[in-house]
């Protein structure tokens, strides 16, 4: 019984280190904000093929140009 009280006692103590750790950043440590940019071709956000594409691998079947209208 004695080892399963230094055993919670000791768990206790290391979780009081952890929330005081926690405590700390937060009161002390200020963010800096700052702006990010990340521009991104339009050719990966539609899934065309780049130029130089790996052999083996299907072409995808996404446009960024307008389909035209089916025939009925």
């Amino acid at each position: 019984m004695p080892t399963l009280f230094r055993l919670l006692i000791t768990i206790v103590f290391l979780v009081g280190l952890v929330y005081a750790g926690m405590f700390a950043l937060v009161s002390f440590v200020e963010p800096t904000p700052k702006e990010v940019t990340l521009r991104i071709p339009s050719r990966e956000l539609l899934g065309e093929s780049a130029p130089t594409r790996p052999a083996g691998l299907p072409t995808p079947n996404v446009t960024s140009a307008p389909s035209a209208a089916p025939a009925q």
